[in-house]
């Protein structure tokens, strides 16, 4: 079928049931499903091949700020319990002093992590039943209001110590930083252009690199303004470690109202809602087409037949497609792959500050100094590595496809972290410079690699009614591997001294980029092929 305007043969003449209808009286009916098969065929390919504008630019910044949002609340506890060593451990003995007991940095920081996975399940599926647009926002809503009651985390009068409030805080900020991944990469995807769509996608999820250095910067910058107090008094620490914290609620406040005014993706009103006519007007509006896909009307324009009246997607039917393997595979593919690589990702970054410190790189001296340098530690390592990682990804993944630099990422980190394994401590016996420089690369084959495809593959490879539930499971299952990983490295890390087990933990790494290197192929290649190709979606 072509995909010229349906409704303009049925302008003088219209047939409902063998009988003709007048013109004037269009649309006092419900059309064929051959007409509303046309509409949305034109519809679609007004998205897929629309010229990169404005609303593009727009959708992607949206996105992005959101997850600036989520990497400098989720990185940011870095820095900041390792300042809050220092306020509430002052006064401990031995190695305690300053220095936040373990199994309590395990739990504030694993804590993000286990709201996520509720997170990116749940909105995953209500973003499936309830729609995009309804969903968007909310999770913002809910980052903001828990990165200010966090900030403000105190001991209560009977009980709670601050750690523990700030756990509850951070548990209920996880389930909203969660929700962000699916819905935005969801919306990102069915708004995007075939030709750019890894570009987009891969653009919203570079802003991670951007809020990582932020979150460093900001450190620097609020140490900086309170030097001489805690010169004075390091107690003062109280106050720069909740304006770190409470400083990320600024670009979620901005996003938010963009967010809540974004429309619904018209793939969604076409697939689940099956309203072709408000779709097709979205798309005019959106891509700014002027080409007019369906004529005014004031009806929503929909099958005849009873069959295709709209039905929101159900668990059962999410049964019956994936009890498939060539379906399952998929969805098995993109899980594995992001929990093995989350393994080593969230492993590694979420305690780049111990780490600087056990390869003597974050200096001691006054806390002051201690802290500076481990924050300047972490710039270097985001500068070099994970911010030039992102980008190369961003203009290379709609030539290179994702599959290939999922390859190229996970290979080159099974290498990199058997060499930082095996040869630790001959490594950092000859110069910690060379371990920093293998590190650094690690993080761009990171984002250079899986940590960005993981994250793109799924908002691409699955049908539009379980696309954020399928982005859900696989995210949820990424951060099962980042929880492991941190009460892996917490209860490990320590084996046979402080810091003593860190190259067996990389070791452990490298093996899970194995598992990650050879699940990727159950993944599909995406590159440069519209949403309902990849899922033989196109006429159903």
């Amino acid at each position: 079928m072509s995909l010229h305007d349906p409704l303009e043969s049925h302008r003088a003449t219209e047939y409902v049931a063998g009988a003709s209808v007048p013109a004037n009286d269009a649309y006092s009916r419900q059309v064929t499903s051959e007409d509303v098969l046309a509409v949305r065929r034109r519809a679609l390919a007004e998205i897929d091949n629309a010229k990169f504008g404005w609303f593009h630019v727009k959708a992607c910044m949206v996105a992005g700020v959101g997850f600036f949002t989520d990497s400098y609340d989720i990185f940011a506890i870095n820095l900041c319990s390792l300042i809050m060593g220092y306020v509430y451990y002052a006064d401990a003995a031995g190695s305690a002093k300053n220095t936040t007991p373990t199994k309590i940095d395990m739990w504030i920081k694993g804590s993000t992590q286990l709201g996520c996975i509720v997170g990116q399940l749940l909105f995953g599926y209500l973003a499936d039943r309830l729609g995009r647009k309804r969903m968007y926002g909310v999770e913002l809503i809910i980052i903001i209001v828990c990165t200010i009651g966090g900030s403000f985390a105190g001991t209560t009068a009977r009980g709670l110590s601050v750690y523990w409030v700030l756990f509850i805080w951070r548990f209920v900020l996880g389930i909203g930083i969660g929700g962000d991944y699916p819905v935005s990469a969801i919306i990102t995807s069915e708004f995007a252009t075939t030709k750019n769509r890894g570009a987009m996608i891969a653009a919203v999820f570079a802003m991670q690199g951007f809020g990582i250095v932020a979150a460093a910067v900001v450190a620097i910058i609020v140490l900086a303004c309170f030097k001489s107090a805690i010169d004075g008094d390091q107690l003062m620490l109280d106050y720069v470690w909740r304006i770190i914290m409470g400083l990320g609620v600024v670009p979620g406040i901005i996003a938010l109202y963009f967010r809540l005014t974004i429309p619904e993706t018209p793939r969604y009103t076409l697939d689940v809602e099956q309203n072709v006519h408000r779709a097709a007007k979205d798309v005019q509006a959106t891509v700014g087409t002027t080409t007019k896909i369906v004529d005014d009307v004031n009806e929503p324009l929909r099958p005849s037949h009873a069959q295709a009246r709209a039905t929101k997607p159900s668990w059962t039917e999410f049964y019956h497609h994936f009890k498939h393997w060539k379906n399952f595979r998929v969805l098995m593919g993109t899980s594995v792959t992001w929990f093995a690589l989350d393994v080593a990702f969230y492993g590694v970054n979420l305690n780049s500050s111990i780490i600087l410190q056990a390869i003597g790189f974050a200096g001691s001296g006054s806390p002051y100094h201690a802290i500076m340098m481990t924050a300047a530690g972490n710039i270097i390592l985001n500068l070099l590595g994970t911010l030039p990682g992102y980008w190369v990804t961003v203009f290379t993944i709609d030539r290179l496809g994702r599959r290939t630099i999922q390859f190229i990422g996970f290979v080159m980190l099974l290498i990199l972290f058997c060499i930082l394994g095996f040869a630790y401590h001959k490594i950092l016996d000859s110069s910690v410079a060379a371990f920093v420089v293998l590190i650094t690369l690690a993080q761009f084959f990171q984002n250079f690699g899986p940590n960005t495809t993981t994250f793109i593959i799924p908002s691409e490879a699955f049908p539009t009614r379980f696309r954020s539930t399928c982005h859900g499971i696989s995210a949820a299952s990424g951060k099962v591997g980042a929880v492991i990983a941190q009460l892996g490295f917490f209860q490990l890390k320590d084996r046979g001294g402080k810091n003593q087990f860190i190259p067996q933990l990389i070791q452990i790494f490298a093996l899970f980029m194995l598992i990650g290197l050879v699940f990727t192929w159950f993944v599909p290649e995406t590159k440069g092929k519209t949403l309902e190709e990849l899922n033989d979606e196109f006429d159903n």
